[in-house]
């Protein structure tokens, strides 16, 4: 008998039985990064995410998990639905709230139905919990249910109950060690893939640096100090503050809690200029993957932010043989690094009748727009 229920925060679930449920799936995912969120003001009531954490039982044990939040904007979900909420608007449909099933602020993919894989009954739990979601917005009058960034092996769960498909594209670099083809055996090997120029343009950026004065190191787990955190801090509001569009959705406590929440975790890139640190770009480092999260500085040097966020990573991951580095949302100067561009997923339950319609349509026509801008890619793509 599996029963569902509806917590108001992730706090109310058991630490261990959540993460035995993650398993190997992304670390944004972890109780750690999602308890630290709601303990470090990140998720307080003018951020639009109010936990809803739908939970599957039988006999009394947690055998699945979905992370959802109810919505008043839709900020911070980097899968933008905001002609939509317009759309409604004009139309006389109240938009929000909806719901969404992701990690706050976090442009990832992986799962949104926890089970564990053990499981005997998986497929039931799985069911049950897709069906409590959607039935949360039926009783709360939600205008719908977004699952964002969902794994690939995930969409037929959605597409079998009429949920349309919506496509995205990330940039991704891949360990070249899948199938036959060998890993690279350093950077120098990834740098001979790509044609002459792009490679010749790759090699002058870090020689330029590095006659700078510029140096960079990478520091992980307890190699990180509160001092660390704090300067991570700081570079992060200041890259929030630099552009129009920047919004603050990370607290100072939050950098400095989770350096002991998930502390196996970490993974940071120090600039130093002269000795001296100026900017850095925090990652999050799980099995075979590095996730990429974000950015600043104190002074602006050029090329470190390539250097930082991009090369040396990537140098890293070749080191350590890690296969994959996801490096954020974004950012088309990535593909002239040998991130090869690939699709991200999300699944969308609408109930209005009219507004469904009008948005299936849009996915159908975004859809063909973004498969010829697929393809486009692939023949940019540099790397021989």
């Amino acid at each position: 008998m599996i029963e569902t229920d509806i917590l108001p925060d992730i706090s109310s679930v058991d630490p261990q039985g959540w993460d035995r449920l993650v398993g190997s799936h992304s670390p944004f995912l972890e109780y750690g990064f999602l308890h630290t969120l709601e303990e470090t003001g990140c998720l307080e009531p003018g951020s639009g995410w109010t936990p809803k954490i739908v939970v599957a039982k039988r006999g009394g044990d947690l055998v699945g998990a979905v992370p959802m939040y109810l919505k008043t904007n839709s900020a911070g979900e980097f899968v933008f639905d905001w002609s939509w909420a317009e759309g409604a608007l004009r139309a006389g449909i109240e938009y929000y709230p909806k719901a969404v099933v992701a990690v706050p602020f976090t442009p990832v993919t992986g799962a949104r139905v926890l089970v564990d894989p053990a499981d005997p009954y998986r497929e039931k739990v799985t069911s049950a919990l897709v069906d409590a979601a959607l039935d949360i917005a039926d009783e709360l009058e939600l205008s719908s249910v977004h699952f964002n960034f969902i794994l690939p092996e995930e969409q037929a769960l959605f597409e079998e109950r009429g949920l349309p498909i919506r496509q995205g594209i990330q940039y991704h670099w891949q360990n070249d060690g899948a199938g036959d083809v060998a890993a690279y055996s350093d950077f120098d090997d990834f740098l001979s893939r790509f044609r002459s120029k792009r490679r010749a343009n790759i090699r002058r950026e870090r020689r330029k640096l590095r006659q700078s004065g510029v140096t960079t190191r990478v520091m992980v787990g307890e190699e990180l100090s509160d001092a660390d955190m704090e300067r991570m801090f700081r570079y992060y509001l200041d890259t929030v503050h630099k552009y129009l569009y920047g919004r603050q959705y990370l607290t100072r406590e939050f950098f400095l809690r989770i350096r002991r929440a998930l502390t196996e975790r970490l993974h940071m890139v120090v600039a130093r200029k002269d000795g001296e640190p100026f900017g850095a770009a925090f990652n999050l480092h799980k099995g075979d993957r590095l996730y990429g999260r974000y950015w600043g500085c104190e002074r602006e040097v050029k090329f470190a932010h390539f250097e930082a966020c991009i090369y040396r990573p990537v140098q890293w991951c070749i080191e350590e043989g890690v296969a994959v580095f996801e490096p954020g949302a974004g950012g088309e100067h990535k593909l002239d690094r040998g991130f090869a561009p690939t699709w991200t997923y999300s699944a969308h339950y609408v109930r209005d009748p009219a507004l469904r319609r009008a948005i299936n349509d849009f996915i159908r026509r975004e859809t063909s727009a973004l498969e010829r801008r697929m393809k486009n890619l692939h023949d940019e793509f540099p790397l021989k």
